[in-house]
């Protein structure tokens, strides 16, 4: 392009080549005149940039003397499915004017040797640029607000049941609640905030919970679960000091029995508080915390939750510092259900993430795979060099086959789920962008893990 600069120019361009780059789902490569080439009037800066699908993936330096270029790794499969998955560019299809085709000569390609010049996220739902991320979560926000404010004006809805635990999920819908309700114009005592002290709750979630439903002012409840889940466990002949699945199952489904009873009592809805990653995991149980009237979290994976709650804390209430550090505590927080007894010293020993894994690498894994449809191959090649001094590959293989597992096998949960806002480009909605059978075989993808597994035996 013999395109000059002016003042404010350069902006206006990159959004002309981002935007050209997303319209085409293509790579666009873009250079420009430079330094020599000016005239008595004009200048020229010499750009030189490669966008993909939207985002300036590499840039050159401007103003050069010596010349620029800008080099960067373009993923072609994933902008294939980024054709295959948008139907309006399928459409396109038929109206395009013919074209000229002309053949590049690179020579053999090389094999792959690990090195990226590309970056590669190792949180790909949270934008790494802070003024990017402020304005994310105040635009999700937004959308989990304005999504249960019209669920509850739609059913003449003035009362709303939420658990409320300490912990990441149930902080979040609590805040999305309150300020749904500010926008109603309802008092926020028609929002009960029920806490269900169990077998394994600790002071730090239990103080935490009650603390952020005062500051909220909502109406606060305490019921313990305790002596209903003993009964029940004489009912069905189960050992207490049996911590299986049963003893696990048994607390989550007593307390979403709570939730919905008084529910009814009250003529409201029960707010549901799972995440996205948790759905994609199967990290719920059936029919207990697995199901309420409106999942406001549906959509939200377990890595952005945290920085939600934190935007919060540090904007919300940036001039209430007792709300803000009950908030920060919370993300701090290990994540658990606590269903199982607490330790010697009253902390929480059912850790989440020992158990399935880190969370931000199977939203990692999750992202790769439903958003951009790649293999299982190509996920762990690139989670490792995300997370490279941080993870080692026979770790990220070993919680890649289990989020694969987890994932084909408990699609029947992900099947019956509660409405809840779409609020990013990941949806496992039933109804929306996830259709898969609940008897989907993982077969395939487990394959191609022990694939991977081999031929890191043969590299060691």
């Amino acid at each position: 392009s013999a395109s000059y600069v002016l003042i404010g120019k350069h902006g206006y361009l990159m959004s002309l080549i981002k935007q050209q780059s997303a319209r085409c789902r293509a790579a666009y490569v873009y250079a420009s005149s430079g330094y020599g080439e000016s005239t008595t009037d004009l200048v020229f800066a010499g750009n030189a940039v490669v966008a993909e699908d939207g985002r300036v993936i590499a840039e050159g330096e401007r103003f050069s003397t010596e010349g620029t270029r800008a080099i960067a790794d373009i993923d072609i499969q994933m902008l294939n499915n980024e054709r295959i998955t948008a139907t309006s560019f399928a459409d396109s299809k038929c109206l395009a004017p013919e074209y000229e085709e002309i053949e590049i000569s690179y020579g053999p390609l090389k094999p792959f040797d690990g090195v990226l010049m590309r970056p590669i996220s190792r949180h790909p739902f949270v934008p790494s640029d802070e003024q990017i991320l402020n304005d994310r979560c105040e635009e999700i926000i937004n959308i989990q607000v304005a999504g249960l404010m019209r669920r509850l004006d739609h059913i003449h809805c003035n009362s709303l049941v939420v658990g409320v635990s300490g912990g990441l999920d149930s902080t979040l819908a609590l805040l999305v609640a309150a300020k749904a309700f500010d926008r109603l114009k309802l008092d926020r005592s028609g929002i009960i905030g029920i806490t269900m002290p169990g077998f394994g709750t600790t002071d730090r979630t239990y103080n935490n919970a009650l603390t952020l439903m005062r500051a909220l002012g909502v109406t606060i409840k305490e019921i313990s679960i305790v002596d209903a889940v003993k009964q029940h466990f004489a009912d069905i002949d189960h050992d207490i000091n049996n911590h299986n699945i049963t003893y696990e199952n048994s607390q989550a489904r007593e307390r979403t029995q709570i939730l919905m009873d008084y529910s009814n009592k009250c003529g409201g809805i029960v707010l549901g508080t799972g995440d996205l990653s948790e759905l994609a995991l199967g990290w719920a149980t059936y029919n207990g915390d697995h199901m309420s009237m409106y999942g406001v979290n549906a959509s939200i994976p377990k890595t952005l939750v945290k920085y939600l709650v934190r935007w919060f804390a540090l904007t919300g209430f940036a001039s209430d510092k007792a709300t803000s550090d009950t908030l920060l505590d919370i993300v701090d927080t290990p994540i658990s259900p606590e269903l199982i007894p607490a330790d010697e010293k009253g902390n929480i020993k059912q850790k989440t993430e020992d158990l399935v894994g880190p969370y931000e690498l199977h939203d990692f894994f999750l992202f790769h795979m439903i958003r951009l449809g790649f293999s299982p191959e190509k996920i762990f090649t690139l989670c490792a060099i995300a997370y490279e001094g941080i993870y080692d590959k026979p770790f990220i293989l070993r919680w890649l086959r289990e989020f694969y597992r987890r994932f084909f096998q408990q699609q029947f949960k992900r099947s019956c789920l509660p409405d809840g806002p779409k609020v990013g480009s990941v949806s496992l909605s039933p109804r929306g962008d996830w259709r898969m059978p609940s008897d989907a075989s993982a077969a395939l993808w487990l394959a191609e893990c022990d694939m991977i597994a081999v031929r890191l035996k043969s590299e060691k």
